[in-house]
């Protein structure tokens, strides 16, 4: 808006008018660009989010999966994002300290010498055996050998118990009630039925270990001449989950005595349910390999209809140990001392480090560089004393940790909260004081996979079985699954294992400290 001088009044009323007129027009349109800027910024930023989840999603659906870091040369770089010196040395120095490993050519492992053996001789004719030169005759100055494997098909067989009965003959001829007299029916897990132990766990393992649906079982017998269905195998499964739950809980019992418990929980379709989705949770202790740790290796399910607070709550009853778990807030609702996992901390990290243009070095880059010195330290503990862990811990984990609290202090308000990059720092500085619980004692891992090893089985074997029918389907595979994930854990063969089990349960032993997996010899 322009004025004439000439024309303005000499009225000094009417001049200040003028000007408050003018300066509410000039508000407004600052107002009207202030508003533009926003929508602009606004936009840019929903642009900035489609592009991350398209990039994250690009990498989930055909990139690599495993998320160590491989260094800078990658991903990443926005104005905001411009790596200053310091987090350029962080970043280098993360390159530098990584050694180049020298790339193994594969060799073929021996075959099992305990294994039945076959000898096949592959000779040339009499005829042949004769010099082509002086036509003398040949001797054999050695051989040359080579081993295949020989697949040889499971074999079923049906076992005929036979009791013979006795009675005595004097009785019998004078009319004196006569006593029969044989031998008792032998124990079983299924009694008055056709399963054996040995089918029994051929069925268990085929499901739970290896994730073969019943309905495939069913068409594998009907191929060996058994009618078999699934309805009845199904049956089957439920009765032995029953039969377990004795030593179910006895596992129970040991793991609530742990000093360090490791949890997580997944989703479960159950037909006959109330809810659509129901979940099974995982308790874990010790490792998932056999080692010399003082924790015992166990690795429980539990199903529940919900993911509740109440879930978790009821099942550790009342326990106030070092509990290691993601960032899901019903764990908070126990008595326990909550551990949090770095890995759920490192992966938000690397999905902002791939939801950005490639080759590129950005500020996830940092973050993945200090999380990576974190492993490297923990890599150079195997085999120490829990004290020296925690020692170790205090002098070199520490001060990188803290270093990782300051920078994500010092990059929060500058990083948009709704990026990738602004969800990673955020769920860092949330998880912050769980974090560094694992710096307090040595027995607590840097972070949860043992429970997200526990539950991948389950994971998988899902994907072939896809839901339970009902209710005490479920418990009953929460059950199984639990005595085999636990029998893996202690380096038993679980086929064995569970015909042993199954063996003596059916027997209602009244003491089953002598079935616990770590008191079980090779099977």
């Amino acid at each position: 808006m322009t004025f004439d001088i000439n024309s303005l009044p000499n009225d000094p009323e009417k001049l200040k008018q003028m000007l408050l007129e003018l300066q509410s027009q000039v508000e407004k349109k600052d107002d009207e660009l202030a508003k533009k800027d926003k929508i602009i910024t606004d936009q840019a930023l929903q642009i900035n989010q489609f592009i991350e989840r398209f990039e994250l999603a690009k990498r989930k659906a055909y990139g690599v999966k495993s998320e160590k870091h491989p260094g800078a040369g990658e991903n990443f770089n926005e104005a905001e994002q411009t790596l200053d010196e310091a987090e350029q040395a962080i970043v280098a120095q993360g390159q530098s300290s990584e050694p180049q490993r020298p790339k193994q050519q594969a060799k073929r492992k021996p075959l099992p010498a305990d294994l039945p053996r076959e000898v096949v001789v592959v000779d040339i004719d009499d005829e042949e055996k004769i010099c082509d030169c002086c036509q003398g005759k040949l001797h054999q100055i050695g051989e040359s050998s080579n081993e295949k494997l020989e697949f040889v098909p499971a074999q079923i067989k049906i076992i005929e118990t036979r009791r013979p009965k006795y009675s005595c003959r004097a009785c019998e001829q004078s009319g004196v009630n006569n006593t029969v007299k044989m031998a008792p029916v032998p124990a079983s897990p299924i009694p008055k039925g056709i399963a054996t132990p040995s089918l029994l766990s051929q069925i268990i393992c085929a499901k739970y270990q290896y994730g073969l649906p019943l309905y495939r079982q069913e068409s594998m017998f009907k191929e060996l001449g058994i009618t078999l269905s699934r309805k009845t195998m199904s049956d089957w499964i439920m009765r032995c989950g029953d039969l377990f739950d004795p030593l179910y809980t006895l596992l129970k019992r040991y793991l609530l005595e742990q000093r360090v418990l490791n949890a997580d929980e997944t989703t479960l379709n159950v037909i006959q349910e109330d809810k659509a989705t129901c979940y099974m949770w995982v308790y874990c202790s010790g490792t998932d390999k056999p080692t010399d740790n003082l924790s015992p290796n166990i690795a429980l399910f539990d199903y529940q209809n919900s993911r509740r607070a109440d879930c978790v709550v009821n099942y550790l009853d009342g326990y106030t140990g070092y509990l290691q778990v993601d960032g899901y807030q019903a764990y908070g609702q126990t008595e326990a001392v909550l551990a949090g996992c770095m890995a759920h901390a490192r992966r938000k990290f690397t999905d902002a480090k791939a939801a950005q243009p490639k080759k590129k070095t950005g500020k996830a880059d940092v973050v993945l560089s200090l999380i990576q010195k974190l492993y490297g330290i923990e890599a150079s503990l195997k085999g120490k004393n829990f004290n020296e862990i925690q020692a170790v811990r205090q002098e070199k984990s520490k001060p990188i940790l803290e270093k990782i609290q300051s920078w994500a202090l010092a990059h929060k308000e500058k990083i948009p909260e709704k990026s990738k990059l602004g969800e990673a720092i955020k769920y860092w500085l949330n998880q912050w004081p769980k974090l560094i619980t694992y710096l307090e004692d040595g027995q607590i891992t840097i972070d949860n996979n043992r429970a997200e090893r526990a539950i991948k089985p389950f994971v998988i074997g899902r994907k072939g079985w896809l839901f339970s029918n009902t209710a005490r389907g479920a418990k009953a595979s929460a059950t199984l699954y639990s005595i085999i994930e636990t029998a893996k854990a202690n380096g038993l063969l679980v086929d064995g294992y569970i015909q042993y089990c199954l063996n003596e349960l059916a027997k209602k032993p009244a003491d089953l400290a002598y079935l616990l997996p770590w008191n079980v010899k090779q099977v």
